[in-house]
């Protein structure tokens, strides 16, 4: 990881032995675990989901649940996803406009 990159927002503590799942993160081969949403995926390799279009600040998801809007990515085809509802599927190729992964 180079100095100018933050550590991820998220640290697997349990279900480290479920499968293993590949997907693409703003370019970048990344891995979650069977049963992670996209958000706790994304969140275990970085440190925000995206930047909020009214000031540029990070962003990391709010409310977990699907109700606050604050967790929205989008694939490299231009579909939008709710990255705290959507289930991890293998070669889900994401892209947050953070930057990229560590």
């Amino acid at each position: 990881m180079s100095s100018n990159q933050k550590q991820p927002l998220l640290h697997r503590i349990t279900r480290k032995d479920h499968a293993a799942i590949a997907f693409t993160l703003d370019g970048e081969p990344c891995e979650g675990r069977a049963g992670d949403t996209l958000l706790s995926a994304i969140l275990n390799r970085v440190d925000s989901l995206r930047r909020t279009e009214f000031s540029g600040e990070p962003r990391a998801g709010f409310c977990q649940m699907g109700a606050c809007q604050d967790c929205w990515v989008t694939t490299e085809t231009g579909e939008r996803l709710r990255a705290c509802t959507t289930p991890l599927q293998p070669g889900m190729r994401i892209v947050t406009g953070v930057g990229r992964a560590a």
